[in-house]
């Protein structure tokens, strides 16, 4: 069985996520969206902050078929960013580029 590589997050400037406490703590990240955005769908909105200790996140699934990046719903960029969507409740994969 062969594994798949999967792209790290390397940065995160979305201040408000759980998840993102010095950096992204989330395992794996998804990616979503259907409003022209691809929105990080790991995003949580809370003051409590959670995720693992340490960690390497990852993206684990795409469901933006239309980025350059996707290939069979699995993210083949190198690494990916996340930051601010056009509202301050949404968080938005950086590195999304429209095929």
């Amino acid at each position: 069985m062969a594994t798949l590589e999967m792209p790290e997050v390397t940065d995160c400037s979305v201040s408000s996520c759980s998840y993102n406490h010095d950096g992204c703590h989330a395992f794996a990240i998804s990616v979503g969206g259907s409003n022209g955005t691809a929105d990080c769908a790991t995003f949580i909105p809370l003051s409590t902050k959670g995720g693992l200790d340490v960690v390497s996140p990852q993206v684990g699934a795409c469901q933006r078929a239309d980025c350059a990046h996707n290939k069979d719903l699995e993210c083949t960029a190198a690494a990916v960013r996340i930051g601010a969507g056009e509202s301050s409740d949404t968080a938005n994969c950086l590195t999304y580029s429209k095929a």
